[in-house]
């Protein structure tokens, strides 16, 4: 199974598993990178990239993929979308805006998070959960991840931002979903995702599938 797997067929996925050697930013995206580290560009550069093969799929010239105030990507009109990178993996998901009201995919590697790390990103229900949780998967870096998915998927429909601690997260391990209820003001009660575990990544996705 792999990110594909985790979104409905309207929703086009292009995945990449490393960069091209030398590869320059797309004309227009440069400024977005300029005073970038060399691995910020490499992973910007893909996730470019690898957006624009999806926008090609569904009939749009290449074109610079700005970059918001949230430094969310700006898609064209008629089209909503996110952009995942982390080590070793680039991803982007497209669709369109009258099939999918909102998509949010996130990929991170499958690797407990930082101690210090999980009180700032869970909130007690979720700690008694993820102590409940067996097996060998770090059911940690799952949460973080679906949380970054449901923002993303949030942040269109809203344009405001959603804190870690304003989303509550349940998951459930059998069926690989997840389910988060934010806490706060929201055009929808709860966002529903699925989630896979491969090539030692966690890889969540969460869609909208009409606008509320």
């Amino acid at each position: 199974m792999t990110l594909i797997d985790l979104v409905p067929p309207e929703v086009v996925i292009v995945e990449a598993f490393g960069d091209l050697p030398g590869e320059e930013p797309f004309p227009g995206e440069e400024q977005l990178i300029a005073r970038a580290t060399e691995g910020r560009r490499r992973e910007f550069i893909t996730g470019r990239r690898s957006a624009r093969e999806a926008l090609r799929r569904l009939g749009f010239p290449p074109a610079p993929i700005l970059t918001g105030p949230r430094r969310q990507p700006l898609w064209p009109a008629g089209v909503v979308g996110s952009i995942t990178h982390c080590a070793g993996y680039r991803a982007a998901a497209v669709a369109r805006a009258g099939d999918i009201a909102s998509v949010g995919i996130d990929g991170e590697p499958h690797a407990a998070l930082p101690p210090e790390v999980v009180p700032g990103v869970t909130l007690p229900a979720e700690r008694e959960m993820l102590a409940g949780l067996g097996g060998d998967l770090h059911w940690d870096r799952l949460l973080f991840s679906a949380k970054e998915s449901i923002y993303k998927a949030w942040f269109p429909l809203t344009e405001r931002w959603l804190g870690f601690d304003e989303c509550v997260l349940t998951i459930d391990p059998a069926a690989r979903t997840f389910t988060g209820r934010p806490l706060v003001d929201s055009p929808l009660p709860e966002f529903h995702g699925r989630f896979t575990v491969e090539h030692d990544l966690v890889l969540t996705a969460v869609t909208v599938g009409s606008r509320p």
